[in-house]
């Protein structure tokens, strides 16, 4: 790398750090939301396309819109961050990997709402921990502009015999409800889910 380059990247780095740290605090601890930030030199846009959605089924499209918190509002410029499992219910890694992608492996991806707040993340159905001891789900991390990045309910899915009533009584209803029932549309198995900033978020104004 050149020293301009070089000298940019810092520059890059430093800002970015500034302002993260004028952000305001909200949604209590979060490990691992510093991910949201990972997507390196990529353009992002409201549409994202995992790695290995080619290679595997079923594929999974997950859609919806991001509103302010008044559920009425279109929230545009919001960063959403999904990750999850293959369908062995492995993080999947290459070997070489940095950063969070450390633990969350490389099937993950990046979006950044549009004016009317749309999203679309194209994947496939992740499958449960070889244990067993937790539904199958997808992480979700939401960044919006001003404030820090908060995790949002997991999408978990109704018919998931992992899904436990106990389970389902203990959602958090961060940002709205995770519980998802997908259906075919297009042929291929859709997840209609709006998301809501600051819904039951701690510290959220």
């Amino acid at each position: 790398m050149t020293k301009s380059l070089l000298f940019l990247s810092v520059l890059i780095s430093f800002s970015c750090q500034a302002q993260r740290s004028s952000d305001k605090i909200v949604g209590g601890a979060c490990e691992g939301c510093d991910a949201i930030f990972e997507y390196g030199e990529k353009e992002l846009g409201p549409t994202d396309t995992l790695p290995l959605f080619l290679e595997n089924e079923p594929k999974l499209k997950i859609t919806g819109r991001v509103f302010d918190m008044d559920g009425k509002t279109p929230a545009s410029d919001v960063i959403i961050y999904i990750y999850h499992t293959n369908r062995n219910g492995i993080y999947q890694k290459k070997g070489d990997e940095t950063g969070w992608a450390k633990r969350h492996g490389f099937i993950r991806g990046w979006v950044k709402t549009d004016a009317t707040g749309n999203y679309t993340f194209y994947t496939f159905l992740p499958g449960a921990y070889p244990s067993r001891f937790e539904p199958v789900h997808i992480h979700l991390t939401v960044k919006e502009p001003g404030k820090t990045a908060y995790y949002l309910d997991e999408y978990v899915f109704e018919d998931d015999p992992l899904l436990t009533d106990q389970i389902k009584e203990n959602l958090d209803f961060r940002g709205g409800i995770g519980l998802t029932n997908p259906i075919f549309e297009n042929k291929i198995l859709t997840i209609h889910r709006n998301l809501i900033l600051g819904l039951n978020i701690p510290d959220y104004e």
